[in-house]
């Protein structure tokens, strides 16, 4: 199966496009490939149904974070049409009942009744995340499966926590073998994206082409790895790189990190 936007094609606007064409462009491709040119496309890694299944528990909990997080800004956002500040804890419920509008006059009936189903609703979220980290910690405590061996491997070290070893091994580690730093990069999406024409050249940051998800794991692990661990070779490294190269930006979220620890 080849996809595609991976044949070459002309780049001139108008051009023939049939069958035949494509037949021959495919086949010319295929022989190119077979001698040898790796550049031809890139052959996709397609993993087993048994380790794609095991993806459903981070991927489920981070759509319940989220999830958690939009039921949160919506009860926020109801009570700021009001002028209203309460935050969202345990005992929401009894405040709001406490609860009056500028002229003293109690909350709308319609607007009280959208706020508690609301914070049942994130009630519910908040008690299926839970039950789903238990979940996790049990199999990382008692599982004997290879993967889990990785993630437990990877939970020694300082600065990674459980979260960060779970999706690091099922999303990356646990089902490519990777044989230099340029697959890992490109596979998270942290590939450099240069561009260069006669005298200018310029950094377009990162390519971002592949999951989310992997790509704000990765950020998170490099701010935990100069919070926990400032003094190794690799916080050091960094700390330079930010001191010398880096944008304000950047700098300035390196000196927030840090003061914040």
């Amino acid at each position: 199966m080849v996809d595609s936007a991976s044949i070459e094609v002309n780049r001139r606007a108008r051009r023939a496009k049939t069958d035949h064409l494509d037949v021959g462009k495919l086949v010319t491709m295929l022989i190119r490939f077979d001698a040898g040119d790796q550049r031809v496309w890139s052959v996709v890694h397609v993993p087993d149904p048994q380790v794609e299944d095991r993806r459903h528990l981070h991927r489920q909990l981070a759509t319940l974070k989220a999830d958690r997080t939009r039921h949160r800004n919506r009860i926020q956002g109801l009570l700021a049409t009001q002028g209203i500040r309460l935050p969202v804890k345990g005992d929401f419920l009894e405040q709001l009942a406490g609860v009056r509008l500028w002229d003293g006059s109690p909350l709308p009936e319609g607007l009280r009744t959208r706020l508690e189903q609301e914070y049942a609703a994130l009630q519910f979220t908040e008690e299926q995340i839970r039950t789903l980290e238990a979940q996790r910690r049990q199999i990382i405590r008692t599982s004997d499966d290879p993967l889990i061996q990785q993630v437990r491997r990877l939970m020694a070290l300082r600065a990674i926590g459980e979260n960060i070893a779970w999706v690091l091994v099922m999303e990356l580690f646990g089902w490519r073998d990777f044989r230099n730093r340029r697959q890992v990069g490109g596979l998270s999406g942290l590939a450099p994206v240069p561009h260069q024409s006669g005298e200018e050249e310029r950094e377009q940051g990162i390519s971002k082409a592949s999951q989310a998800l992997i790509r704000a794991i990765a950020v998170e692990l490099a701010w935990c790895w100069l919070r926990y661990q400032p003094e190794s070779a690799l916080s050091q490294c960094i700390g330079s790189a930010l001191g010398t190269g880096a944008s304000d930006s950047a700098r300035l979220g390196l000196w927030r990190w840090r003061a914040s620890s």
